[in-house]
């Protein structure tokens, strides 16, 4: 199974960041990065739903670590597929029309639902951390 996973790794894309469901930031306390439904549908076909680790970069800034959701955000119920990538560095400005660069680099675990916002911020924290330096280095 994570042949299929992963056999398209590492996965770039570029594109302008997008105003998402308007959740992220003001429930989660992490804001998202969205990239565009165009581009969500043009992931590979086979390309599991889950969360991956990824470097990005947003306009000129540097490259920096972080988690990529790709799929339905069981806990919101989603009914579009959505790839956002997740920072847990603070900026003081949005970055809606700026372009986001994302190289996913790696699996971390499939999508799974939360019985509470509290676990699902948890998760989003965990995961994030979780990536080593050594991990990604290891990896890819």
């Amino acid at each position: 199974m994570k042949m299929t996973i992963t056999r398209h790794l590492p996965y770039s894309c570029r594109d302008q960041v997008v105003l998402g469901f308007g959740r992220g930031y003001k429930q989660l306390g992490i804001p998202p990065r969205l990239i565009s439904l165009s581009k969500v549908n043009n992931l590979p076909a086979d390309i599991s739903s889950g969360i991956y680790y990824d470097w990005a970069s947003i306009g000129s800034r540097d490259g920096q670590k972080m988690v990529v959701s790709i799929g339905w955000n069981p806990y919101y119920e989603n009914t579009k597929k959505s790839m956002e990538s997740h920072t847990m560095h603070t900026f003081k400005e949005h970055f809606y029309g700026e372009i986001l660069r994302v190289a996913i680099v790696g699996y971390l675990r499939p999508e799974k639902n939360f019985d509470s916002l509290e676990s699902l911020i948890s998760a989003i924290q965990d995961n994030f951390f979780q990536v080593s330096k050594s991990k990604i280095m290891n990896d890819h």
